[in-house]
């Protein structure tokens, strides 16, 4: 490959572009993570344009707390449940086997763990409602999708603006949680059927952007046109166009070459 071009973003702050003649796509991701690492980057054949459609996990990108591993703190069983998570999330277990299996486990803890486990641990990530808000006022259109609950996920998506949610949803009954799930399993294959049907719904041309840490995130990321993985886990920063390693998850819209200057501060 060859280096045809690069500049100093002045209108991005620190960001630096480089435009390459040449090369496959995997083997410039290498060399540049090897001669930039850690970094924030964003691999494309073409200039960076607008999304229409942006589509992203909940926990652990858009908030900084895995909700499952927090709601099992108030029933004395987050190591149990952590060690579990982070497995699935390394792509090492069947993700829905997985979630049932945790679920089962929060049988009989009260409802009401789950409002305060929301109210006092449950925090956005650095950037996630200026992300949001940025991309919505340039028409794009937002959908949160989550492995997690939407016990969790309605509350969130409603503070940084998110217009859909597609997740979970705890079983209660009586005030307690049963350890069941009602409908159907939001896992990897949906996450990914729920970007291609909204971007269908866009239109033939639409321009999509994903993010996510989570081997539950690969399918999504690897299908949408930008698909950057944020402070991920290994198999899912390997299926991205790019990743977040250093920054917030407005260095997104940094990636995407939109001024600072347009950013709308939520």
């Amino acid at each position: 490959m060859k280096l045809a071009a690069a500049e100093m973003l002045d209108f991005c702050d620190t960001t630096l572009q480089l435009d390459l003649v040449g090369g496959d796509a995997a083997v410039l991701r290498g060399v540049l993570d090897e001669c930039f690492g850690p970094c924030d980057l964003l691999v494309a054949d073409h200039e960076p344009q607008l999304p229409h459609l942006f589509v992203s996990d909940m926990d652990s990108t858009m908030i900084g707390q895995e909700c499952i591993d927090e709601l099992a703190d108030y029933a004395g069983l987050k190591p149990q449940i952590a060690a579990i998570t982070e497995r699935a999330m390394q792509g090492e277990l069947d993700f829905s086997s997985a979630l049932r299996e945790r679920v089962l486990l929060l049988r009989g803890l009260s409802e009401s763990a789950i409002h305060d486990c929301l109210n006092t641990r449950i925090q956005p990530m650095p950037g996630a409602k200026t992300l949001v808000a940025t991309l919505k006022a340039r028409g794009c259109h937002t959908v949160l999708v989550t492995g997690g609950f939407h016990q969790f996920a309605d509350p969130v998506a409603e503070q940084l603006g998110f217009e859909l949610v597609v997740g979970n949803r705890l079983e209660v009954g009586e005030g307690t949680l049963t350890g069941g799930l009602v409908g159907a399993i939001t896992d990897s294959s949906v996450k990914e059927r729920v970007l291609r049907d909204e971007a269908a719904r866009i239109g033939a041309n639409a321009v999509s952007l994903a993010t996510g840490d989570g081997a539950n995130d690969i399918p999504m990321i690897a299908a949408a046109t930008y698909g950057i993985a944020y402070h991920a886990k290994p198999k899912a920063r390997a299926a991205g166009d790019g990743w977040i390693d250093r920054g917030d998850l407005t260095d997104v819209l940094r990636l995407l070459g939109i001024p600072r200057g347009d950013w709308v501060e939520a």
